[in-house]
């Protein structure tokens, strides 16, 4: 069993595996359009990849961390050493967004592994609310996220 994390806004966490968010922005492994849900491998990399678009801690109070479970059987995996020398680039290419996309049209898996931009030896894990499958899918209750405020630049 693989258990994935996903940290949203509380005013947002019944609504937090729709995957509308990245929908209407789009992410680096899905275009504007596509419906995704991003989750991380374990609650430090959620952090992170959260951090990266934050800049204050004050926020930090209005957040839930999310769990999920789910077999292995409903993950298919990206092959890092597959993906261009750009592909942590930051804006994203868009080529990353067309595999993610290919992957939800085509339907193989409810699960797709990535690897994650912030850490390389770590994944992501995107999640297809609209596949069969989804319905195999543990999501736990939402509780309250705090960090250390030292990891977030102060405000200001």
């Amino acid at each position: 069993m693989i258990s994935a994390w996903r940290i949203v806004k509380a005013r947002h966490a019944a609504a937090a595996f729709t995957g509308e968010g990245a929908r209407i922005a789009g992410g680096r492994w899905n275009s504007k359009g596509t419906t995704v849900v991003y989750t991380a491998e374990s609650e430090s990399l959620a952090t992170l990849e959260m951090l990266v678009h934050l800049g204050s801690s004050v926020v930090l109070r209005s957040y839930v961390l999310i769990r999920c479970d789910f077999d292995e059987a409903l993950v298919t995996a990206v092959d890092a050493k597959a993906l261009p020398s750009t592909w942590r680039m930051y804006p994203p290419p868009l080529n990353l967004a067309a595999l993610g996309d290919a992957w939800v049209s085509g339907g193989a898996s409810a699960v797709l592994r990535v690897p994650s931009a912030v850490t390389a030896s770590e994944s992501n894990y995107l999640v297809n609310p609209h596949h069969p499958e989804f319905t195999q899918i543990r999501i736990g209750a939402p509780n309250p996220f705090s960090i250390d405020p030292r990891l977030v630049k102060p405000q200001g």
